[in-house]
């Protein structure tokens, strides 16, 4: 299984422990529109909780230096549902970065 599949199985999942061992403890995830970075804690906390679904995920393209997928995200705050693509960079077989790009479906 991918890295990036097995990221999206424990995102879906709420399998800390398997984020845990795919994402790279020197993580970074750039969140452009806010100005924010987070980091590996960050993105388990955000994961383990109830803040957002995706749905119809699907790996567009990996290799062992980068992945990017597309997924349908919705919010629990009720903001407007967004098509997300996601690019990681991968190192070592672990995610290291994180940026997404998304529009509003609404």
């Amino acid at each position: 299984m991918s890295v990036v599949e097995r990221f999206l199985r424990a995102v879906e999942n709420k399998d800390e422990e398997t984020l845990r061992n795919v994402v790279s403890d020197e993580y970074k995830f750039y969140i452009h529109i806010d100005d924010k970075v987070l980091v590996k804690s960050d993105l388990i906390g955000w994961c383990m909780s109830d803040s957002f679904t995706r749905s119809r995920s699907r790996i567009i393209y990996e290799n062992e230096e980068i992945g990017v997928e597309h997924a349908f995200v919705t919010f629990a705050n009720g903001t407007t549902p967004e098509a997300v693509l996601s690019v990681h960079r991968i190192e070592d077989g672990k995610i290291v970065s994180t940026e997404t790009g998304a529009t509003a479906l609404l």
